[in-house]
């Protein structure tokens, strides 16, 4: 298993009900998430990361990413609404 530079693997916290609107089996949902996995441990999400201009952002996946935080619990959610 690879690891980052620090040589801890890093954790990634699938909030419940993230993956609702995925369309896929349980095995490609397996599949992904180790591999969303494999990524962050390899240094690979942030080297190919992106920002978002959360003010160019369509109002349908503003929604979704404001229930998210709702249910992750995010204190962040309540004080910072995405447009």
């Amino acid at each position: 298993m690879s690891k980052t530079k620090n040589d801890v693997p890093t954790e990634i916290v699938f909030v419940p009900g993230c993956f609702d609107n995925f369309d896929g089996t349980q095995e490609e949902l397996n599949e992904l998430m180790a591999e969303i996995q494999r990524m962050a441990n390899a240094g690979e999400l942030t080297e190919n990361c992106q920002p978002i201009d959360f003010d160019e952002l369509d109002p349908e996946y503003a929604d979704t990413l404001n229930q998210a935080l709702d249910r992750a619990g995010n204190p962040e959610s309540t004080t910072r609404r995405l447009h």
